[in-house]
């Protein structure tokens, strides 16, 4: 773990917004999120669902399907470069995912005015929606991660 925590400060400087927000994310690479694309106001990131993961009742815990969908929004409202955390969320869970399944989880803005902003994360095995989340983001006067609180 040393390792990647120096090579992750090492090369953060030179990363955009979203990769250097990730590098310093332990708990989306605890939960091996991978971020497969991204764009202004969009990503798209991958999960699969561990032994970890799973429930009393054999299904994905709802608080780990959150923190997948909120780490998308949060990969899709800090594209623009300002730091961005969340102002609220709301998910709906549609369906149950179980321990092995793949999850996608594609996050696209909605509307940015002022410092705030609405983004929509559909979570999906394969065609099937899982969930459904809204984040309400809102920018903080730091431009930096490290200047962040």
């Amino acid at each position: 773990m040393e390792v990647v925590e120096s090579v992750t400060r090492a090369t953060h400087a030179a990363q955009d917004p979203v990769e250097r927000m990730l590098a310093m994310d332990r708990a989306s690479r605890e939960f091996g999120i991978e971020l497969l694309e991204h764009g202004e106001g969009t990503a798209a990131l991958r999960m699969t669902v561990t032994a970890a993961m799973v429930n009393g009742h054999r299904i994905a815990h709802g608080g780990c399907l959150f923190l997948f969908a909120d780490t998308a929004f949060a990969c899709a409202c800090n594209s623009h470069g300002p730091v961005t955390v969340a102002a609220g969320a709301d998910i709906d869970f549609i369906a149950p995912a179980h321990e092995g399944d793949v999850l996608v989880a594609t996050a696209r803005e909605r509307t940015r005015f002022g410092r705030s902003g609405i983004y929509d994360v559909s979570v999906r095995r394969g065609d099937e929606v899982i969930a459904e989340f809204r984040g309400r983001s809102r920018s903080i006067r730091s431009t930096h991660l490290e200047e962040s609180p």
